[in-house]
C-alpha cells in the first residue's frame, strides 16, 4: 500500500489504519495535528498527507519551531519589512506568503512562544497576517500540519500553550504509534531502508541474514524508525559483503538474543547517533565532506557533532 510518490510501509494493522486516515484527511483543507514520540515518522506522515491531497504539486515546507530563535521563526513564517528589527535591511516575504498554496509543516509546535501562538491563531481563524513591521493584510491559503512530541492538553493546563489555538489544531488529530507497537512493520521498514542505504554506498544487493532479522524483530527500538535507520547505516559501514550478519549489528541489539531485553532496550538514540558518526568517520578516514554525505547531514552539523562528542 503506497501513495503514487511516497512509499508507505504498512505491514502492521496500526500502520494500515494510519494510511487510511491519511487518505481521508488529505483532501480536506483543515489543519492536522500529528503527535507521537521522537523518531516515529511524524514528518513522513505529514508529507504523505500532502502528497495524497490536491496540493501535491506544490512544496511541502517543514519549519523547525524548536531550533529557530523566536524572531527568526516569526520572520521565516510571516516575513518582515525593511527596518522591522535590527539587521532587517530589506523586505523579506515569509513562508505563508511565498508558499501560499502549499503545505506548511510546523515541527514541535509546542515550542512556539506566546506571541507566535497568537499570530498563528489569527492565521488559522481569519486566514490573514501582516509581515513583521508591516500593515498590509496578506491572505493565507496554505494548509497547516502541526507536529509535536509534547502533550498539548497538559501544556494548556500549565499555561504554556493557548487553549484556543490547541482546539483549532486538535480538530483533526492523528497519533503516530511507536515502532514497538507496530512490530509487523520492523522487517519491512528495515528492508526498505537497507535498500536505500545500500544503494547510497554502492551496495544495492545487500541483505539481512535470518539471525540479524530475528535481532531486529526482538529489539524494542526506543528511538523508533530513526534509530532503525541509523543502526542500519552503522551495520552497512561495518559489514563488507552482501549479507549483513548479527555481528555487524550494535552490541545492545545482539544482547536481545540472550533475553537481556532490559539492557537491549536501554540504549539511547544519542548512543546510536554517536556510533553511526564514529563508524562513518572511521570508514572514510575522517573525510568530513564524504562522511556528512553518507550520514545525510550537513558538513556544519557533522563538525558540531564531532565537537559535542569530544573528537576534536
Amino acid at each position: 500500500m503506497a501513495s503514487e510518490r511516497l512509499p508507505w510501509i504498512c505491514k502492521d494493522p496500526a500502520s494500515q489504519r494510519l494510511f487510511e486516515l491519511a487518505e481521508r484527511v488529505a483532501p480536506v483543507p483543515a489543519a492536522v495535528l500529528i503527535t507521537g514520540e521522537r523518531g516515529t515518522g511524524k514528518d513522513y506522515l505529514a508529507r504523505l498527507i500532502h502528497e495524497l491531497g490536491p496540493r501535491r504539486d506544490t512544496p511541502c515546507i517543514k519549519i523547525e519551531c524548536e531550533s529557530l530563535p523566536p524572531p527568526l521563526l516569526e520572520s521565516e513564517l510571516f516575513g518582515h519589512e525593511r527596518g522591522a528589527f535590527p539587521g532587517a535591511a530589506d523586505r523579506k516575504p515569509g513562508r505563508f506568503e511565498l508558499d501560499a498554496k502549499s503545505t506548511i509543516v510546523l515541527d514541535e509546535v509546542a515550542a512556539l512562544t506566546a506571541g507566535t501562538q497568537a499570530r498563528l491563531l489569527r492565521v488559522m481563524e481569519e486566514r490573514v497576517f501582516e509581515r513583521l513591521g508591516g500593515k498590509e493584510h496578506l491572505r493565507v491559503e496554505a494548509r497547516i500540519i502541526a507536529l509535536t512530541t509534547a502533550d498539548l492538553a497538559t501544556a494548556v493546563k500549565q499555561g504554556r500553550f493557548r487553549e484556543d489555538l490547541y482546539y483549532r489544531l486538535d480538530l483533526v488529530k492523528i497519533w503516530m504509534p511507536p515502532l514497538r507497537e507496530r512490530r509487523a512493520d520492523i522487517l519491512a521498514l528495515a528492508e526498505h531502508l537497507l535498500e536505500r542505504i545500500g544503494a547510497a554506498h554502492g551496495r544495492s544487493k545487500i541483505r539481512l541474514s535470518e539471525t540479524a532479522k530475528g535481532i531486529l524483530e526482538r529489539y524494542r527500538w526506543p528511538g523508533n524508525v530513526r534509530e532503525l535507520r541509523d543502526t542500519l547505516k552503522v551495520a552497512v559501514i561495518c559489514g563488507q559483503g552482501e549479507m549483513l550478519e548479527a555481528e555487524h549489528l550494535p552490541l545492545n541489539l545482539r544482547a536481545s538474543l540472550d533475553g537481556n531485553r532490559a539492557e537491549a532496550g536501554s540504549r539511547s538514540l544519542e548512543d546510536v547517533e554517536r556510533e553511526a558518526i564514529e563508524a562513518t568517520l572511521r570508514a572514510t578516514r575522517n573525510q568530513i565532506g564524504r562522511s556528512a554525505k553518507i550520514l545525510g547531514i550537513s558538513r556544519k552539523t557533522l563538525l558540531e557533532k564531532r565537537k559535542k562528542y569530544g573528537w576534536v
